[in-house]
């Protein structure tokens, strides 16, 4: 099974050359699994998640963030009136379940985060799967500390009754050796939630390979003069009874520009994980 997960930039920069760009990448990874941060749906009805999803003959789910005002506020005009931003999932499997969770946060950070849990029914098991993009206030690590215990405890309600483990996915706008990752993990740290561990996928990838999602050599990213980080994250409870979910490979995408034009600010992670033995699910 192929889990993508990426943040799209809203409708920052050159949104609709972007938008064309984003496909192409997920066109090239065929995935089974996308989790979207930073998407955009219009007055209008346009959704950006929903137009990739039936360009990629995938299922989505959709969650808008409750509140937009202050995302609208950083763009032209001209292209914030009634426009929506929040998180996505598309699923080559049905979407039979679907739940948000608003994350903490003080008010002068409070700018509608959520997490979007969906069970995605395959034909040996169900796949309980999540995606978040907690706050990037530089400093803030409190703040997401309190995001990612919350985020521990909405995981640890929708699994448990399948084989499968938990998949979660998302921008926590935090380096890996960060308290916050340290504590949704569990495992190098005590756990969020008691006996809840989740494996960061990327700690299967070869020791030398490149693995900052926020870096400089990407243009949109380079403007704020930041180091180079890896921020983005796909992270799986233990394997199954048979090996279900297992991390077989992670890398990343979205890694140049499509036709003159970078996708996002963001690079994408991919994972390869392993549908367990003689299963047929994935």
């Amino acid at each position: 099974m192929r889990v993508v997960t990426w943040n799209l930039w809203w409708r920052f920069g050159p949104w609709r050359e972007r938008q064309k760009a984003i496909l192409a990448v997920l066109r090239d990874l065929r995935p089974d699994v996308v989790a979207l941060q930073e998407v955009w749906a219009a007055a209008d009805g346009e959704n950006l998640a929903e137009w990739l999803a039936a360009d990629l003959g995938l299922h989505c789910a959709w969650a808008p963030s409750p509140a937009p005002e202050r995302w609208r506020r950083r763009i032209a005009a001209s292209d914030s009136d009634g426009v929506d931003i929040g998180n996505a999932v598309l699923s080559r499997w049905p979407v039979t379940e679907q739940e948000t969770l608003l994350l903490p946060a003080p008010p002068e950070l409070a700018d509608g985060r959520l997490a979007l849990y969906t069970r995605l029914a395959t034909g040996s098991y169900d796949i309980p799967f999540f995606t978040t993009h907690l706050t990037s206030t530089l400093g803030a690590s409190a703040v997401r500390r309190e995001q990612v215990t919350a985020l521990a405890e909405f995981v640890s309600r929708w699994t448990g009754d399948t084989p499968h483990p938990p998949i979660v996915t998302g921008d926590f706008n935090a380096w890996p050796d960060s308290d916050e990752v340290r504590l949704f993990g569990g495992y190098r740290t005590p756990p969020a939630v008691p006996g809840q561990i989740l494996y960061d996928a990327w700690d299967y990838a070869a020791p030398s390979a490149p693995s900052a999602t926020w870096t400089p050599e990407n243009p949109y990213a380079a403007r704020v003069l930041e180091p180079p980080a890896r921020i983005d994250y796909i992270h799986v409870g233990p394997p199954g009874p048979v090996g279900e979910g297992h991390v077989r490979d992670v890398r990343r995408a979205g890694l140049g520009p499509v036709d003159g034009v970078w996708p996002s600010d963001h690079a994408a992670v991919v994972a390869e994980l392993a549908e367990g033995e003689g299963g047929t699910g994935c």
